[in-house]
């Protein structure tokens, strides 16, 4: 399989902003806010566009999840900051995010018989009775990837839209190697 159409559906990024937050003052300040410390020991603030939610963390940590592209996720993170400085001005203008998780799918355009991939390809699980798909570890890259009868992908673990991609690639020869689709 020489190229894989490959469908970012969630990316996971943190960022530190260096300085302790007081979160009610942020619940206080901000529209779309869930906060429940009892709960949760963060807060949850959605964002309408780029359509995320960050999680925010007294000690200055955030984590946004729910973007599509690694653009969106900074410029989620970014947007909230800013709208976090109008609160506290002594918040820092440079931080650094990173990108923590990438989950994307893919079609491999064939069925699977799972219960044989199970005996053929090495770094596997699969029980049926627990979950339908089957857990395919891959060390270079280091990702995960669950396969499906379908032949549904679903990758997760990529640091980078290439590392999925090339995930997924790896799989897919390693099957056709072992006759398997």
């Amino acid at each position: 399989m020489t190229d894989v159409d490959i469908k970012i559906e969630n990316i996971v990024a943190s960022a530190s902003i260096g300085k302790d937050i007081v979160l009610t003052d942020v619940a206080e300040a901000l529209e779309g806010v869930d906060f429940n410390r009892e709960q949760f020991p963060g807060l949850v603030f959605k964002l309408k566009e780029p359509k995320t939610a960050a999680l925010i963390f007294s000690s200055g940590k955030l984590v946004c999840t729910g973007a599509k592209s690694i653009d969106d996720s900074k410029l989620a993170i970014r947007k909230t900051v800013d709208l976090m400085r109008k609160i506290d001005t002594e918040i820092p203008q440079d931080f650094e995010i990173k990108i923590q998780n990438i989950v994307a799918s893919a079609n491999l355009q064939s069925t699977l018989n799972l219960e044989a991939v199970a005996l053929e390809l090495e770094n596997t699980e699969y029980e049926p009775e627990q979950f339908p798909g089957l857990v395919y570890r891959l060390s270079d890259p280091k990702v995960v990837l669950l396969l499906f009868g379908s032949g549904k992908v679903v990758c997760t673990g990529a640091k980078t839209k290439s590392d999925a991609k090339l995930g997924v690639e790896n799989a897919y020869d390693r099957l056709s190697e072992l006759d398997l689709i």
